[in-house]
């Protein structure tokens, strides 16, 4: 009786640490279909100007063992670089984006996924030239392209300026 025991207590620790690693898997961080919505971006690209002229490249990879999206962008000709960390925050449910480049310069922006579109916006920015918002879309084509666009807002959310419009397509070596 005592070996049965044994046996049947054994085998009881067994199955329930097998259940608590499922569970435990089942809920890894960074799994949820939250922390996937800006994979679209991934992968190595060439990006292109409205008249479809290469302006650069950006290679845009999710970070081992951290819950970040890194980007990195060289443009054409250089030298202008630049880095971006993108997060998914789960206590607000946002998007973020740190953007540092190589000349000193960097953008804070915060946003959510809306139908096929990334929309990152930054706080009220106040400078010489006014008070605007910083606001890129990032959209996701069914063709695989990718689709950047960076845009200075006023008070109101009227479209200032465009600074930038970028069409990122995959890399083919």
């Amino acid at each position: 009786m005592n070996k049965i025991g044994a046996l049947l207590f054994t085998a009881s620790i067994l199955i329930s640490s097998l259940n608590i690693h499922s569970q435990n898997s089942k809920h890894a961080p960074c799994s949820s279909k939250e922390y996937k919505q800006f994979d679209f971006w991934l992968g190595n690209w060439e990006v292109f100007d409205v008249k479809n002229k290469l302006i650069g490249t950006n290679r845009i990879v999710k970070m081992p063992n951290a819950c970040a999206i890194q980007e990195n962008w060289a443009s054409i000709p250089g030298p202008s670089l630049g880095t971006s960390y993108n997060y998914y925050n789960i206590q607000d449910k946002s998007w973020n984006q740190l953007w540092i480049d190589n000349t000193g310069g960097s953008l804070e922006l915060k946003g959510k996924k809306i139908n096929n579109k990334m929309i990152l916006k930054s706080t009220l920015v106040t400078g010489k030239k006014g008070a605007f918002y910083n606001q890129i879309t990032w959209t996701d084509h069914l063709d695989g392209t990718v689709q950047q666009l960076w845009e200075l807002k006023d008070k109101n959310n009227n479209v200032v300026k465009e600074v930038f419009r970028g069409t990122y397509k995959k890399k083919t070596n």
